[in-house]
């Protein structure tokens, strides 16, 4: 099973490498909006978290080329802002908040992934 993991900050992109390449995933980070997209055609990932913050293209703005590209692809959108009302993230699979407890992160991976 392969995840994108797209965000700018090198903290996140570590903590979740780490921990979900324990859980057996194999884990391709981006750190920009112009690499994710990259990665996300290349390499077909099976799910993606996506910062919706990020310094190059927007987080909402790469959800929607990705959904335009594999709308199968589950995407969860993990930020450390509340953009719930936001109508835009509503095109996601997923909404967490970013945490150092990967706990709702994992059991949504599962959750997205339990048919693949």
């Amino acid at each position: 099973m392969k995840l994108l993991i797209v965000d700018d900050d090198i903290n996140i992109q570590r903590l979740y490498q780490e921990e979900l390449e324990e859980e057996g995933y194999d884990v391709i980070v981006a750190t920009t909006g112009k690499d994710a997209l990259e990665i996300f055609q290349n390499e077909n990932p099976d799910i993606v978290t996506l910062d919706i913050l990020m310094p190059d293209i927007d987080g909402i703005s790469l959800l929607r080329k990705m959904k335009e590209q594999r709308p199968e692809t589950p995407i969860i959108m993990s930020t450390a802002y509340d953009y719930r009302d936001d109508f835009a993230v509503w095109a996601s699979e997923a909404y967490i908040v970013k945490s150092s407890d990967l706990t709702e992160l994992k059991k949504m991976i599962k959750k997205l992934t339990a048919d693949k």
